[in-house]
């Protein structure tokens, strides 16, 4: 098992693992179109413009492989949220996904590990996701209240 910066021949891979992990974990509760031909299509667009993109000092993004086969995904870069930014937040976990046939092989702690470091760090979390709460809260997160839509969900 390991875990890498991915290259542009990643971002089909990279598409499929972020598709079905919502599949995995978000079946029942978000629309079928969640995961369906054009959504696998809105991801490797997504995948392929954040990899060919000019490099950037905030971003990190991060895959995990086992047998040769990306099983996992990571993304970090500086928060989209103006006062996150305005109090002193230096990064967002945008993305992290693991296969679930992965789940408590350490690939999730490696991934957040490759894309995190020490400074303070923000995410966000579906209040329907315990498993990944539980996660984030032995790394340090806390729950805020907050909620957000996710404007990437079809409805």
């Amino acid at each position: 098992m390991d875990v890498r910066a991915p290259g542009l021949d990643d971002a089909d891979a990279m598409a499929r693992v972020h598709v079905d992990g919502w599949r995995e974990t978000y079946a029942g509760q978000l629309p079928d179109s969640a995961f369906d031909a054009d959504a696998l299509e809105r991801r490797r667009q997504m995948w392929t413009s954040i990899l060919t993109s000019a490099p950037r000092p905030t971003r990190r993004v991060a895959v995990a492989a086992a047998n040769g086969h990306i099983v996992g995904l990571a993304l970090a870069d500086e928060p989209r949220d103006a006062a996150d930014r305005a109090a002193g937040v230096a990064q967002e976990l945008y993305v992290l996904y693991l296969l679930r046939a992965h789940h408590g092989s350490g690939l999730g702690q490696r991934m957040l590990d490759a894309v995190l470091d020490n400074r303070s760090a923000t995410l966000w979390v579906a209040k329907d996701n315990p498993r990944a709460q539980a996660f984030y809260r032995r790394n340090g997160f806390a729950l805020d209240g907050t909620e957000m839509p996710d404007d990437d969900v079809p409805s």
